[in-house]
């Protein structure tokens, strides 16, 4: 007798069930499902990763692939970006609804999860489909069992809208303010800290400051000076797409989105993109009044070239020069990039700035803008959030100390540098500078406060100086910091 299966005879009557149907294939969520993963498992930042991901899925719908247009990369973008914005409060939501802890929970099953939660609670699309829709991913993606999992969870999620559920999951705020806000806004409650110390320590500005957080940014152009003018780039994006800068001469805001790389004068290199908080850092640097020579700037750590390229064009239009060094060899080489085309005499080198080889006092201005926790970009990068620890601060201090010493060893006396971080920590920002200064953990050095605040003209709410701290819920730009110092000795 053999072991081969019976076979059923023609007329025997089916199985009971419904029938196998295999899952529908989304590009739109499977495409953000790929970016989310690669977030959490390369520590990958999804402004990176989501570009290339949505040019293959253009080319494969071209090829004959599925549709991908102008819409689906719309939707694929808000569903990344919306989903690490409110990951802290997604979580918290889904804990509520599961019968284990969220660390026993599989991080692409988390994915799946915190995709349909933000579609729930976070976009107008229908429940039923954002519902249906998850489950098709978590078939396609997890498997069928464990697509029942996601189901039987997000249909619980889906019983109360966002409201509902942080009345339910967010402690009441005078109990524990900082947690409070840390889930309804979705930050963690040591940057919630951070920025409410941040701002003075009062109640005011922290909720709009973290809400403004969790708000899509505007892309910014800069058209660089001598090249390109803010009025060609207006015209060129088109009436109604685009207004000028709030406060840099040469900001254009796209106010429909759009395609930069497809501008002319972007892809000549002419015109770039850039926050106009950064745009506002070289210009105070270039405007800081000067004595005596104005030949030579340098930029400390230029990568990956945004405020280089700047400099240089503002450099060329006064006869200078600019030196762009960055550590990094593939960074230098995204700072060459930027630079093509300047009008004017450049440099762009691979150098350590905490270990100079050009001599001291050679330049009349120059700018560091160091490494730091980025928690002044959180509107771009919202990934950093979850991604940063307290301790992190302990690791940047030591370079951001060497970097702000050997910019100002590097001016000329009576010489201007900035110190700029795109980071409001206090830690970062003039707790920094006043180390260098009062020669705590290394020599100190002679140098001056200039009060960078007339260096913004019509810029409001710069504090009470000398340096600067710019806001999103305020000056609708990154939260950069800048001190200005002349070189006294």
């Amino acid at each position: 007798m053999t072991d081969q299966p019976r076979r059923r005879r023609p007329h025997a009557p089916p199985r009971p069930g419904k029938p196998y149907r295999r899952p529908q294939k989304d590009p739109v969520r499977i495409l953000a499902f790929e970016a989310l993963r690669a977030v959490d498992e390369r520590d990958a930042y999804a402004n990176l990763v989501l570009p290339p991901l949505l040019r293959k899925a253009r080319e494969s719908a071209e090829a004959g692939g599925p549709r991908f247009d102008a819409r689906d990369a719309a939707l694929a973008t808000e569903l990344v970006y919306g989903t690490l914005r409110h990951q802290g409060t997604y979580d918290a939501i889904i804990a509520e609804c599961v019968d284990r802890p969220l660390r026993e929970v599989d991080p692409p099953v988390l994915d799946v999860l915190n995709l349909g939660a933000h579609q729930l609670l976070g976009t107008r699309i229908p429940t039923h489909a954002a519902v249906s829709a998850s489950v098709e991913l978590a078939r396609v993606v997890l498997g069928d069992g464990r697509a029942k999992f996601v189901n039987a969870v997000l249909r619980r999620i889906a019983a109360h809208d966002l409201d509902g559920w942080l009345e339910r999951v967010a402690p009441p705020y005078d109990e524990d303010p900082e947690e409070h806000l840390g889930v309804r806004h979705s930050h963690p409650r040591w940057v919630v800290s951070a920025l409410w110390d941040a701002l003075g320590g009062g109640s005011s500005g922290i909720e709009e400051l973290l809400a403004a957080d969790n708000e899509r940014p505007e892309v910014t152009l800069v058209a660089r000076p001598g090249r390109s003018t803010a009025g060609e780039l207006l015209d060129a994006v088109g009436e109604g797409a685009a207004v000028q800068g709030r406060w840099s001469p040469y900001a254009v805001r796209l106010t429909e989105g759009g395609e930069p790389g497809a501008l002319e004068a972007v892809r000549e290199g002419r015109a770039g993109v850039q926050d106009e908080g950064s745009q506002l850092v070289a210009l105070a640097l270039a405007n800081a009044p000067l004595e005596g020579e104005d030949r030579r700037w340098l930029d400390g750590c230029a990568g990956p070239g945004g405020k280089a390229a700047l400099l240089a064009a503002l450099a060329a239009e006064r006869g200078a020069a600019l030196l762009a060094a960055e550590k990094q060899p593939h960074r230098a080489r995204l700072v060459a990039r930027a630079l093509a085309g300047n009008p004017g005499p450049y440099q762009v080198i691979a150098a350590d700035g905490t270990r100079p080889p050009w001599r001291p006092g050679a330049f009349d201005r120059v700018l560091v803008d160091v490494p730091c926790t980025g928690l002044g970009a959180l509107r771009r990068r919202p990934e950093a959030r979850w991604r940063r620890r307290p301790e992190d601060l302990d690791g940047f201090a030591p370079l951001q100390r060497g970097l702000l010493r050997e910019a100002l060893a590097s001016a000329r006396i009576g010489g201007v540098v900035g110190y700029a971080t795109c980071s409001p920590h206090p830690a970062e920002t003039r707790a920094v500078v006043e180390d260098v200064l009062k020669g705590r953990g290394g020599p100190a050095v002679s140098a001056e406060w200039i009060d960078a605040r007339p260096l913004l003209p019509g810029v409001p709410e710069l504090g009470d100086g000398p340096d600067i701290q710019l806001w999103p819920h305020r000056h609708g730009t990154d939260a950069m910091y800048l001190a200005l110092l002349r070189r006294t000795g």
